[in-house]
This record gives structure tokens, C-alpha cells and sequence, in this order.
């Protein structure tokens, strides 16, 4: 199984560059509220996350309350407002995963990575969380790495798991 990993170019770009790719999108979206869901996903496109300053940019641009925008930012699970790891593993806690031994799983994640769940490795190399559910219940216990899922993960697979993303 091979991973596939999103080619980032954040670092190749000027901040200044950035910030007016961020204005084009607002702009797009008329600075609508309705749209701010689509304009949250564009610019996490070109930051690879949501930095508070760029929050506020947002905001500002958008004439709405930095809190609007922080808290729809923090709400959905697919906004990040810390960097991210090259490798984003999720492990499913859904009920056939629970029982199956997902803890287990996620705790000899954490302490292999040195990591906490919802946090990002320090070389910025694996961001470790869970999900609710991954719908590969058959396939329980279930870990994604970088949204591939892989099936009936036990303690034992996770060395050749993080080999994999090296």
C-alpha cells in the first residue's frame, strides 16, 4: 500500500502573495456570510491551516467579528487552526472500532509518536486524531492515514503503518 501525500506549497509563496489570494477568494464570494464555509475551506487550501492572524484578516476583509470567524473555524472538524503533520492519522472510535480495540490503538499511537490526540508532531512528520466514525465498520478496527483507510489494525501493525508514510 502506497500513501499519497498533498503537495503543500505553502513555503514557496510570500505572505504578501497569500494574503491577496485570500482577498481574490473573498472577493469571489462577494464577502457573502453565507459563503464562509467555502471561503474557510480555500484559504485552509493555501495556509494548510487557519492561523488566528489570517483569521482576522478574514474577518476584516469580511466585516464580520473575528469570533464568527474563530468559531466556525474551531466548530467543524475539517478546520485546523494549528499547523498540520505531513501525515494526518486518524483512528475510527466509532462502536465496531470501540469494542474492537481503537483505544488501545490510539493510546500506543500517541506514546509511539510522542503526541497528543489533536496534536502535531514536533518535526511536523504526523497530526494524530480521532473520528466519530469512518463507515468501515466491517473492517474494525479501522486507522486513515491521510484518508486512506486502512483495515483491522492492531498494536502490532502500527511500526509497519508509520514506516510506510517514511
Amino acid at each position: 500500500m502506497e500513501l499519497h501525500t498533498p503537495t503543500c506549497q505553502c513555503g514557496e509563496e510570500t505572505e504578501e502573495a497569500r494574503r491577496a489570494r485570500v482577498a481574490e477568494i473573498i472577493d469571489e464570494f462577494h464577502a457573502q456570510p453565507d459563503n464562509l464555509i467555502q471561503i474557510l475551506h480555500l484559504v485552509q487550501g493555501i495556509y494548510g491551516y487557519l492561523p488566528l492572524d489570517v483569521q482576522q484578516f478574514i474577518a476584516e476583509r469580511m466585516d464580520l467579528p473575528l469570533s464568527e470567524i474563530y468559531g466556525v473555524s474551531t466548530f467543524y472538524s475539517f478546520f485546523s487552526t494549528e499547523p498540520r503533520g505531513e501525515y494526518t492519522i486518524r483512528v475510527c472510535m466509532g462502536t465496531a472500532c470501540y469494542v474492537r480495540g481503537s483505544t488501545k490503538i490510539l493510546k500506543r499511537l500517541s506514546e509511539m509518536l510522542d503526541v497528543a490526540v489533536g496534536s502535531t508532531t514536533k518535526d511536523r512528520k504526523f497530526t494524530l486524531e480521532v473520528m466519530r466514525c469512518m463507515g468501515a465498520c466491517g473492517l474494525a478496527p479501522a486507522v486513515s492515514v491521510n484518508g486512506e483507510v486502512i483495515p483491522q489494525v492492531n498494536p502490532d501493525k502500527l511500526n509497519r503503518i508509520l514506516e510506510m508514510c517514511s
